[in-house]
């Protein structure tokens, strides 16, 4: 890999920091990244892994295995470590596009967030996107991204993701359905290396609707989906019931499960995995993954953040590169597959 990842500081009263510290002491030179964040505000964390600041993503090559190489981003305030920070809000936002602009310069292979605040960024900045996933969409001038969130268990893709429960009847279209399918099922062949990706697709309504029963979104949405990728050689099987999909020999039989709404993906697999989950947004331009949590503002500065889940984001961004790679090399030279 002759580009790093850059990793993105998130909210800076957050554990971004603190587990971005922890990825290098683990880590050491495995994979190259460096963090995009305010030096002053790496100096006042209780952390015994030393800094060195970068001018440039490829010096983070040279930086001893020991340090975390920082690329400087200025913000206006320094971290106070008690919570909601407005002020620093508005900087956050920077250095998320600036990571997008170093991939778009052809600076870095991969861009690896730390978690952000909405709440704080919409009061500090009037952020108007529901989190990570749109804006980064935003950025990149795509509007079919989808968010996936695995772990060695289980893939889950949430058709709509950061909307009221009440919404999601009236948000879940034929064309939202397609484009989520289409891209999970695209990414999965030419990120993860999945030839002919098996797809469960869940049910909206309690016992998939029980043939309307409960609710008309199965038969006049989700079915009529299934049906016609069918015909086109998806493998599908669904619309599944919800709460008997996802223990362990419900999940043998697919290699991604295509959800309604948010919690409906996101409860299973942090059940089963919670430390280890990760987020990495598909139909981008670029590779994306991040830690699935929060800022967790409370233990912020004080060396109790699990790294796990960002460690294995950083994993993951590797493993995505090189699995495209692989796919790109196959599709320019379609007798190699023969070959080998």
């Amino acid at each position: 890999m002759n580009l790093p990842v850059a990793l993105t500081c998130g909210d800076p009263n957050g554990i971004g920091i603190d587990i971005s510290f922890e990825a290098k002491k683990e880590l050491k030179n495995k994979i190259p990244f460096f963090l995009i964040a305010d030096i002053n505000h790496l100096k006042n964390r209780n952390h015994s892994q030393s800094f060195e600041r970068i001018q440039h993503p490829k010096e983070c090559f040279n930086i001893s295995k020991d340090s975390l190489p920082v690329l400087h981003h200025e913000f206006p305030e320094i971290p106070t470590l008690n919570g909601s920070q407005p002020g620093n809000a508005l900087a956050t936002t920077k250095v998320i596009e600036r990571a997008v602009n170093l991939f778009q310069n052809h600076e870095i292979h991969a861009i690896c967030t730390n978690p952000i605040n909405k709440v704080v960024l919409k009061k500090g900045c009037g952020f108007k996107y529901p989190g990570h996933t749109e804006y980064l969409a935003h950025l990149a001038g795509h509007n079919n991204s989808v968010m996936m969130l695995l772990c060695e268990e289980l893939r889950v893709v949430p058709t709509t993701i950061h909307i009221a429960l009440k919404d999601v009847s009236k948000l879940l279209t034929k064309e939202l359905l397609i484009n989520t399918i289409n891209t999970t099922r695209d990414a999965l062949i030419n990120h993860f290396g999945i030839k002919k990706p098996r797809i469960a697709i869940a049910g909206l309504n309690p016992h998939a609707g029980e043939n309307g029963t409960f609710g008309q979104e199965e038969i006049k949405i989700i079915n009529p989906i299934i049906e016609k990728l069918c015909t086109q050689g998806f493998d599908i099987i669904g619309p599944l019931s919800a709460d008997t999909m996802f223990h362990k020999d419900a999940r043998n039989n697919y290699d991604v499960a295509i959800c309604m709404y948010h919690d409906q993906a996101l409860i299973p697999i942090k059940t089963i995995d919670f430390y280890g989950g990760v987020n990495v947004t598909l139909g981008l331009p670029f590779i994306r993954t991040s830690p699935d949590h929060g800022t967790a503002f409370e233990i912020a500065g004080k060396d109790l953040a699990n790294p796990d889940s960002f460690r294995e984001a950083l994993y993951l961004a590797i493993d995505v590169y090189n699995k495209r790679n692989e796919y790109q090399e196959l599709t320019k030279n379609p007798l190699k597959t023969k070959r080998n």
